[in-house]
């Protein structure tokens, strides 16, 4: 028994440190925020303005608390009105509630207000913390990388943290007020109950027995609760992980829909969501069983504590030791002290969820830290960057994840302003390469070096076209505002695109809209605005024709003709695009090939 509870006060220790890890960061956030009151605007640290909010919020509750009192010490005297038949003291009681309650109407309408205000303001700042470190260091590609992903991060950072904020301020205010109902009206229950014997020991005398009847009960029935509900952490970890799934896969076919079309996949997607679908049939069952367990003991709880204080007291009522008023009185203090008492009865369910969502915070936290160390037991390839103008490659073995090699000893250099192709046979490792090249690529052994200064760019096989406007588009990766409609139109117009100039501000999920040869089109105009030192070229050119394969790549040359173009390509046509040829050959070495004939023209 007490390995048990060591193993539990252990368990509730680990888990507060998380929570704590999770929380702390906002409350001393040292970012500055613009306020505005009225006319007034200024700037004010975030920790303080989510200090001073809920500094206002906890006044408030507090407030509430001592209303609260008001109201039940007003309770007493308005019904012993009633039964004395005073209407003059009946009527200024009346006004008496009339005033009370107004000011606690106002009191609870702000207090939500403010919550809100505070509950929003976190979950932005929690949002935008979790979603700068996936995306820093390329955490988010590396975890993919390592398999050290989290199922669903868009759901972790957009559901998530809401529930967590949201259900992290309202449960640890709903604890503080119930603290604060307790250590008010305890003193006034006990002042209320009379003595009760026991008939032991002679007749053993308990003081303020109403008081001890409402923390017995609400103590049994918060263990009840305990022992009943606690599988319910468990079930709402796997519903939420099996909701995102659902909806992953919904997801996945929306932006892979003509793909789906093509293969006339229809069938075998509805298998898949089927299946999916019903993971979250069964964990909805087991989260259905242990809700019935449970909502046995809270209904009856509930509806008990309705009348059990009535009970208890109601013998000092029938032999004239209270009037009717301190009969009602002393029930609503009761009433007060169980509920408070009975906060984690009531919150249970809630607790099971909120309990759920730091675990999958914390995993989350968790998996971004290790994407960024991206070793996960494989070595490490020397990346170095220097102010020189060139690519080097010394004694290169490439990695997969798992730590089997792809490309042995591979060395050799790249300067600034040649054009290389890159070829071998499908699958020999040449875009695992390219991402070497471009310092993506963690797993290997041997130096790399990198140009510490330069604009790279990368165009592969199928373009990454965010949704948004055709010219948030066409300005991926910088910003649309940074660049002037004309030359877009022009960019647009110059790689065959020019049906698309007039619709520059038109938004709409451009890769459902465009053929793939037009997505590739449009990536070489991005080219074009972005103006690459270096540029990567992953078979960009695939979907295209052999002449408009040409006009590109002449384009390039034409319009960067200092930029350095590495492209990876198949087709003889891409090859002969360039002055230097390597390929991977089927022992997995890097060599160097005679070019077929030189290009056309050199810009």
């Amino acid at each position: 028994m007490f390995d048990k509870a060591r193993i539990r006060l252990g368990n509730a220790r680990r888990f507060l440190a998380t929570l704590w890890q999770l929380a702390r960061p906002y409350w001393f956030a040292p970012d500055w925020q613009q306020v505005r009151l009225g006319p007034v605007s200024f700037a004010l640290r975030e920790r303080w303005i989510a200090r001073g909010t809920l500094l206002v919020v906890v006044v408030l509750g507090v407030l509430t608390v001592y209303v609260a009192k008001l109201l039940n010490d007003w309770n007493a005297r308005f019904f012993n009105a009633l039964q004395g038949k005073n209407s003059d003291a009946y009527w200024h009681e009346l006004v008496y509630w009339v005033v009370i309650v107004a000011i606690y109407i106002v009191m609870a309408v702000y207090r939500v207000w403010l919550l809100q205000l505070l509950t929003i303001r976190w979950r932005r700042w929690l949002s935008e913390m979790y979603f700068n470190d996936w995306l820093a260091g390329r955490a988010y590609y590396r975890m993919e990388l390592t398999g050290h992903g989290t199922d669903n991060p868009e759901q972790r950072i957009e559901q998530d943290c809401s529930t967590f904020v949201s259900q992290t301020l309202s449960l640890t205010l709903e604890l503080f007020q119930n603290v604060m109902t307790v250590a008010t009206f305890v003193v006034i229950l006990w002042q209320l109950s009379s003595t009760f014997t026991v008939p032991l020991f002679g007749g053993l005398v308990v003081p303020g027995y109403m008081m001890w009847v409402a923390i017995i009960y609400a103590a049994l029935g918060s263990i009840l609760t305990y022992r009943i509900g606690r599988p319910l952490v468990r079930v709402n970890f796997m519903l939420e992980r099996t909701n995102a799934d659902f909806r992953y896969r919904m997801t996945r076919i929306r932006e892979n829909a003509e793909s789906v079309a093509l293969y006339r996949g229809e069938r075998n997607e509805a298998d898949r969501l089927e299946r999916a679908l019903g993971h979250v049939y069964d964990t909805w069952w087991d989260l259905m069983h242990y809700n019935k367990r449970l909502t046995w003991l809270t209904s009856f709880y509930g509806q008990a504590a309705s009348i059990f204080p009535f009970i208890v007291a109601a013998p000092h009522y029938f032999t004239g030791d209270i009037t009717f008023g301190v009969l009602t009185q002393t029930a609503g203090a009761f009433g007060q002290v169980q509920a408070s008492l009975s906060w984690f009865v009531t919150s249970y369910a809630t607790l099971a969820d909120w309990t759920a969502v730091v675990q999958r915070l914390t995993t989350f936290r968790e998996a971004i830290d290790r994407g960024r160390e991206t070793d996960g037991g494989v070595a490490q390839l020397d990346i170095a960057r220097t102010s020189s103008d060139r690519i080097e490659l010394d004694h290169v073995t490439v990695l997969l994840p798992d730590g089997a090699p792809l490309l042995a000893d591979v060395s050799f250099t790249i300067d600034r302003g040649e054009k290389l192709v890159l070829g071998g046979p499908s699958g020999a490792g040449k875009t695992t390469l390219f991402r070497v090249l471009a310092g993506l690529w963690p797993f290997g052994r041997g130096r790399v070096v990198l140009p510490d200064e330069g604009r790279v760019l990368f165009l592969p096989q199928r373009p990454y076209l965010p949704v948004g406007s055709l010219k948030d588009v066409l300005a991926y990766p910088q910003r649309a505002g940074d660049i002037d409609d004309a030359r877009c139109s022009e960019s647009l117009m110059a790689c065959g695109l020019g049906q698309l100039a007039q619709r520059l501000d038109e938004p709409a999920n451009w890769s459902m809209l465009l053929s793939g040869g037009e997505q590739q089109r449009l990536a070489f105009a991005r080219a074009l605005l972005f103006r690459p030192d270096w540029l990567f070229l992953d078979e960009a050119t695939s979907n295209l024709d052999e002449a408009s394969e040409r006009q590109l790549y002449d384009l390039l040359r034409q319009r960067l003709p200092a930029a350095t173009l590495i492209s990876i390509a198949h087709r003889p046509s891409v090859t002969r695009l360039h002055r230097r040829h390597l390929e991977i050959d089927a022992a997995r070495h890097v060599i160097g090939r005679p070019m077929l004939s030189a290009p056309s023209s050199e810009g």
